[in-house]
């Protein structure tokens, strides 16, 4: 316990830093470091032993958050100069090039290499980076950037929100097991007090939100954003049911011990990988709507 209260403390200071620089490049140094560690673990609990294949994979997964916006690398450099660098070849193009690169490697070394290998890499090296580049997707998306970040805590709201609820709620009254073959701890209780948990919150933060934004949200908005609390945090849960499923096929407790006493990247934040790609829907329809 002492372990994960000093882990925890040191990462609420990281992201205090990076909460305040968080218009800076900053952001996206926070985001490429976590998108290489989390693919590296992806890679070692699957245990990829071409170490080449894995290498490529971890600078691709740090490259790939500073192709998410041209705003990334504000106020160093302006985005209309790494708007033209990063749009001069089509994103599609790179990831077309790293599967090739895998396979080769894959016939390099088809001794110990699979096709599952491969696969696999390619999982983590471009899904899971993907997913955390929408923090910066979601931060540059609007000319109102305050918004941005606001969406970005809703994300982070509706996943750790519902974590945490779920987790006291069904310490307290749960006893119907909502997916023992997967997760035995987590109850049906447990998941419906994570959702009104993550739903109050999300409101105290529209609240706070309105009071200090320079531009509060209207009133379509922010019904919107009540509306999908619900299903937004419901894919949080299932992401972390599908990170459980992943480590039991792997046959591993965790993904990482990067945060000691709390896992790896991937024990943390697989179901913010849910969510904010949820957010991001979210976000496009207003920008649609509104």
């Amino acid at each position: 316990m002492k372990q994960r209260v000093i882990t925890a403390v040191c990462l609420l200071a990281v992201l205090a830093v990076v909460v305040w620089q968080i218009n800076t490049p900053a952001l996206v140094i926070a985001v490429a470091f976590l998108s290489a560690v989390a693919s590296g673990e992806i890679m070692r609990c699957a245990n990829v032993q071409n170490t080449f294949i894995k290498v490529v994979g971890i600078i691709f997964s740090a490259a790939t958050p500073f192709f998410a916006s041209e705003k990334v690398l504000l106020p160093l450099v302006s985005a209309e100069l790494w708007g033209k660098v990063i749009g001069t070849v089509p994103k599609i193009v790179f990831i077309i090039v790293l599967c090739l690169v895998f396979l080769l490697a894959m016939l390099k070394g088809y001794a110990y290499t699979t096709f599952e290998d491969v696969a696999v890499s390619i999982f983590a090296s471009v899904v899971v980076p993907f997913g955390f580049s929408i923090f910066i997707r979601l931060r540059d998306m609007f000319d109102n950037m305050q918004f941005g970040v606001y969406l970005i805590f809703f994300a982070l709201v509706c996943a750790l929100a519902t974590d945490t609820g779920a987790q006291l709620t069904g310490m307290a009254i749960g006893k119907h097991k909502m997916s023992p073959n997967i997760s035995p701890k987590k109850t049906v209780e447990g998941a419906v007090g994570g959702l009104i948990v993550s739903l109050i919150l999300n409101g105290i933060a529209i609240a706070v939100y309105n009071k200090a934004a320079a531009v509060p949200l209207d009133r379509s908005m922010a019904t919107l954003l009540l509306a999908c609390c619900l299903p937004v945090s419901f894919m949080g849960m299932m992401g972390d049911l599908s990170a459980s499923v992943l480590k039991r096929n792997f046959g591993v407790k965790d993904f990482g011990k990067i945060f000691p006493g709390h896992g790896g990247v991937m024990d943390r934040l697989d179901s913010s990988l849910f969510t904010l790609p949820c957010t991001y829907i979210i976000a496009l329809a207003s920008k649609i709507l509104f």
